[in-house]
């Protein structure tokens, strides 16, 4: 796999603080009464990937978009570093859905918008733009709308634009999910080409063969709590909860 310039931050106007450890506390949802998650503490910091696993429902998006920022617990806090989420620290942070959230314009302009909010120097913008396509194998519909893209295409565009502002942490809720295997196998080289370049994954994976291939470390849920968490090689071999061994086995975990 080529090593691109993912590798290479953009200009910033001025460092922003770092967002590690990325830590939940005591973390609770509640809807109509029901409690969706229920995690009492958990870090995100060092190197590496993780795949969250679990069955439907578990909690695992849930968790993401709760560490992200992007819906407020019902009780506990989340801290970016040693504060709570702050709008300026947001670029540090990455965040691809399992569908495709892409601007109504060209490719090229959908890389080249987050750039700009990014407050990357106007001079380089559109070299750093394509040079991101290129490594996604994009570079050919560059001038495309982007919502007349293939499935494949949006999902690595939404990807390429993500990893374009060097995020310390990038979150992945299965982009893989509805994928063919061609388009999952370039979605998968440039998840790694992202670990190897240090930013730090966590990865909502329902794929057993994908998490084998990806993971570091394993964090397994269950009814919105976090059952199990160690490194891959452990887990997959000897998974210590009763659930995360049937999930392993492919059986129907209740």
């Amino acid at each position: 796999m080529p090593d691109g310039s993912l590798s290479r931050p953009p200009a910033r106007q001025e460092e922003a603080t770092s967002i590690r450890p990325l830590r939940g506390l005591d973390l609770k949802v509640q809807r109509q009464g029901a409690l969706l998650l229920d995690v009492p503490e958990i870090a995100i910091d060092g190197e590496g990937l993780s795949v969250v696993m679990g069955a439907n429902g578990a909690g695992k998006s849930l968790l993401l978009k709760v560490l992200a920022g992007l819906i407020a617990p019902s009780r506990g806090r989340v801290l970016w570093g040693a504060s709570a989420p702050q709008r300026r620290l947001t670029l540090r942070l990455g965040f691809v859905f399992q569908k495709p959230v892409l601007l109504r314009r060209s490719a090229l302009a959908n890389v080249t918008y987050a750039l700009k909010a990014a407050g990357m120097a106007s001079g380089a913008v559109r070299e750093r733009a394509l040079a991101v396509l290129e490594e996604a194998r994009l570079a050919a519909v560059a001038k495309r709308p982007a919502r007349v893209l293939s499935g494949g295409e949006q999902q690595r565009l939404a990807l390429a634009r993500a990893l374009a502002l060097e995020p310390e942490v990038l979150f992945l809720d299965e982009p893989t999910a509805s994928l063919d295997p061609a388009s999952t196998l370039a979605i998968e080289e440039m998840v790694l080409r992202a670990r190897a370049a240090g930013t730090r994954i966590v990865l909502v994976c329902h794929d057993a063969g994908q998490a084998h291939r990806l993971a570091d470390e394993v964090i397994f849920m269950h009814a919105g709590r976090l059952i199990e968490r160690g490194p891959a090689a452990e887990v997959f071999a000897r998974p210590k909860s009763r659930q995360a061994r049937a999930y392993l086995a492919g059986e129907i975990v209740l």
